[in-house]
């Protein structure tokens, strides 16, 4: 499948197209406010300027009537003509009859009634006709006043911002469509990209990585967090393939020992007790066998965390007291001392067997690489909300090198190679810790092994 052309071909359907659609969409939005708010603050704001110029003329005019009569309101129009510098205003004052009394209109206009109180059109005045927005209203005894503006410059303004705001819309729309055109681009790209990888990795070749363009944004977050992802993924499979070429050579030694004894035992056994001793052998190889499988899945469980749901706050003083006391006669068998330090409660939250078969395998291999004549300690230190569960031993311990390795499965340092073990004991301890939120340090304790098993007293998020 060519994951490339799939995602940089057009699809309506693509996210590339709809997060181009969408940031061209938004754009116009933004224009299309930018453009209204410019019309109000400009065309807008030249009519509400004449209509607030014509109201004022009108208020003044009619107290002006009010006071003077007839003779003060044609003086006081006559006057606002002659101070007219912009000859923009229109004043038109006529009787009951219709007669012009004054101003610089010649007649009543043609069309305008009564009933219409705010009128835009062309009038013709001082011989030439323009656009004209006027305001008429009834006075007192019939007369008749008409007041307004000469609106036919605001006009052409008007028509020559609208032209200027609709190429701007076009240039708009233009500029959006490309902007559209280039995020969709570099949204196919960089899908394109992953799922390139993708189908590589899908393939088989584990090594290829997303790019990381160094720039911080989204899609380099993104591509780290991928990285990662395929990083962990090939560390899981070449743990696969270790465990399972260890499981191999682990089995291979234990099976070919269990047929060996069971061929001679048929060839050359003298009587019942030497096939019954030989059985005896190889049944012992199976159970070993049989004890490697059963690690292994327990550790599988565990890192599955199928049993966190059962997770629950408990005291692990007693559990630790009663490992302390079957581990001491272990100990005592191999001339070393078990000293436990467990304080009266020790506050754990998680699962109560787990934790216990976790320190038991601390304690097993502690005393099992422990010199004749040594002391292994156990030690239990609730503190800031945590526990710290120290097993420490003055063995050979595990040099600097192999501990990064020493969680692995089936890993045996040169030390542990002549001793019985299948090198999962720290493996589950790892997992136990991992699955509770929790921490296992290994450090040298000059000579021997410290182990601390790091536990939380409540709920902890787990990654």
């Amino acid at each position: 499948m060519d994951w490339g052309s799939r995602a940089s071909g057009l699809n309506l359907r693509s996210a590339g197209v709809r997060f181009g659609v969408a940031y061209a969409a938004l754009f116009g939005v933004s224009a299309l406010a930018l453009a209204s708010f410019l019309w109000w603050s400009t065309a807008g704001l030249m009519e509400r300027q004449v209509d607030d110029a014509i109201n004022a003329d009108s208020l003044g005019l009619s107290e002006r009537y009010r006071e003077t009569g007839t003779a003060g309101l044609l003086e006081t129009i006559n006057q606002r003509l002659i101070g007219n510098v912009d000859r923009d205003a229109i004043y038109l004052l006529v009787d009951p009859a219709m007669r012009r009394l004054t101003g610089n209109l010649q007649r009543w206009p043609a069309g305008i009634g009564m009933d219409q109180e705010w009128i835009e059109r062309p009038l013709e005045r001082d011989g030439r006709r323009s656009l004209a927005r006027v305001h008429q209203f009834e006075l007192a005894g019939g007369y008749h006043l008409m007041i307004g503006r000469d609106v036919q410059a605001r006009a052409e303004m008007r028509h020559l911002l609208t032209d200027a705001l609709l190429w701007a819309a076009a240039i708009a729309v233009a500029l959006g469509s490309v902007g559209a055109w280039a995020v969709r681009g570099l949204f196919g790209m960089t899908l394109a990209e992953v799922s390139a990888i993708a189908g590589a990795i899908g393939a088989g070749d584990l090594t290829r990585r997303v790019r990381v363009t160094g720039r911080g944004d989204e899609f380099d977050r993104l591509a780290e967090i991928i990285n990662d992802m395929l990083d962990r993924i090939a560390q899981l499979m070449d743990g696969v393939r270790q465990v399972s070429n260890a499981i191999a050579h682990d089995l291979r030694t234990p099976i070919a020992r269990a047929r060996a004894r069971l061929e001679d035992a048929a060839n050359h056994a003298s009587g019942e007790a030497d096939l019954r001793a030989a059985l005896e052998r190889a049944q012992a190889d199976l159970d070993g066998i049989t004890a490697l499988f059963q690690g292994l899945l327990r550790i599988a469980e565990i890192e599955a965390g199928a049993r966190r749901s059962a997770f629950a706050a408990f005291d692990a003083a007693p559990m630790l007291l009663d490992l302390a006391d079957f581990y001491g006669a272990v100990a005592e068998e191999r001339e070393v001392v078990l000293k436990p330090d467990i304080p009266e409660i020790v506050p754990v939250f998680g699962d109560r067997d787990m934790v216990q078969q976790a320190v038991a395998n601390l304690l097993d291999n502690a005393i099992k690489f422990a010199p004749s004549g040594t002391t292994v300690l156990l030690s239990a230190t609730p503190e800031d909300g945590w526990v710290r569960i120290v097993v420490a031993d003055q063995g050979p311990g595990i040099p600097l090198a192999d501990r990064p390795r020493a969680t692995e499965r089936f890993f045996r340092g040169e030390s542990a190679r002549s001793t019985p073990g299948s090198g999962l004991g720290l493996a589950l301890v790892q997992a136990v810790a991992t699955l509770h939120g929790g921490v296992l340090r290994l450090e040298d304790a000059g000579p021997g092994l410290i182990a601390t098993l790091t536990l939380p007293h409540g709920p902890r998020e787990v990654a």
